[in-house]
């Protein structure tokens, strides 16, 4: 992918779509690894001494109203606090023919909700022309990899309007789970968690002939997923509560996943193994994503919003724990997985 590594853009103004659908209680960031994991294309712009960088986002579904519950202001509180050597200011969207007055000695721009505009979801051209034009924009920085499965304003019609550049974060993505589905290194295991077995099935059916190992685990398996293929082990007891109710995978299964996970050496799990909400049922999760995180030679992707969460939780207080890539992205990452064409992934390879 053509990426921002090898352009020269000093004094140049930069539009970034990043991905900051943060989880939000009441007006402050539950989680901020969606914002931290866009720092890196931030400071390299920062380093090639850009103008300005203005960053774009939406942050869940306002359903193109302006609806406050949703606004990025207290995004750009974290961001101030992330990047307290820079002026970060805090600006709403541009009306037709209007300029967003970005003072000079603010640096790093962050715009209001897209999704405030029902355009954006629309994929109109002339939305996101006029943000282009209203910033001064002369490169445009693909960083949201959580929506390049979507034919939005700005992912998909962007390309229409400017020249698009891969940023750190979706460069990170796409190197690591290219890696892990065109050449992985064997064993492969595929470990598949959650409760949705018609989300999951195309995943499975589509590493039959890649992995080594597929687990099922989770709900799925608790709710009776079966499978007569050797290649595909499904979990055979489980942790009961009171009621009877299967809430996470049992000893005998833990044990074997943490054998296959021993003789792996390219891992992918997308899928949470118990009832996780609750720390008496996350004790198979816990013990797999400790064994996957301490596998330093091997690739290991962890992906899916609950699971790369998880993780990330975990890591707070097991710093020793490091994996490839906790992807960004539910969605985009199992659609990445399953080979399908991703709109946003094919406005930067234009």
């Amino acid at each position: 992918m053509k990426t921002i590594r090898d352009l020269d853009l000093k004094d140049k103004t930069v539009l970034v779509r990043v991905d900051y659908n943060v989880p939000l209680k009441g007006k402050k960031v539950e989680s901020d690894l969606r914002i931290r994991a866009s720092l890196p294309t931030i400071e390299l712009l920062l380093e090639k001494k850009v103008s300005k960088i203005v960053l774009i986002s939406h942050l869940g579904r306002p359903e193109g109203k302006e609806n406050f519950d949703f606004t990025l202001s207290p995004v750009a509180e974290v961001l101030k606090k992330l990047l307290p050597a820079q002026k970060v200011g805090f600006y709403p969207l541009p009306k037709a023919g209007e300029k967003v007055k970005i003072p000079e000695d603010v640096k790093i721009a962050l715009l209001e909700n897209l999704r405030f505009d029902p355009r954006e979801e629309e994929n109109d051209e002339e939305f996101i022309k006029n943000i282009v034009e209203s910033v001064g924009a002369e490169v445009y920085v693909q960083d949201g990899f959580a929506v390049v499965h979507r034919a939005h304003a700005s992912t998909d019609a962007i390309s229409k309007v400017l020249p698009v550049y891969a940023g750190l974060l979706l460069e990170k993505e796409v190197e690591n789970l290219e890696k892990a589905t065109k050449k992985p290194e064997k064993p492969v295991l595929l470990i598949i968690g959650g409760a949705k077995v018609e989300d999951k099935q195309p995943l499975i059916d589509k590493f039959l002939g890649l992995a080594d190992k597929i687990v099922v685990g989770g709900k799925i398996a608790a709710d009776g997923y079966k499978s007569e293929n050797e290649k595909i082990y499904v979990a055979e007891d489980f942790d009961e509560d009171a009621e009877g109710k299967k809430l996470d995978i049992g000893p005998l299964a833990t044990a074997k996943i943490a054998n296959f996970v021993t003789d792996a050496k390219t891992i992918i799990w997308n899928g949470l193994l118990g009832y996780a909400e609750d720390p008496a049922y996350a004790t198979a999760s816990v013990i797999t994503a400790e064994m996957i995180g301490e596998k330093a030679e091997a690739e290991t992707i962890i992906c899916g919003g609950d699971t790369a969460g998880f993780v990330e939780n975990l890591m707070k207080d097991h710093p020793n724990l490091n994996y490839s890539l906790v992807s960004t992205g539910g969605g985009a990452s199992l659609e990445f997985l399953l080979g399908k064409k991703l709109p946003g992934i094919e406005a930067v390879e234009k």
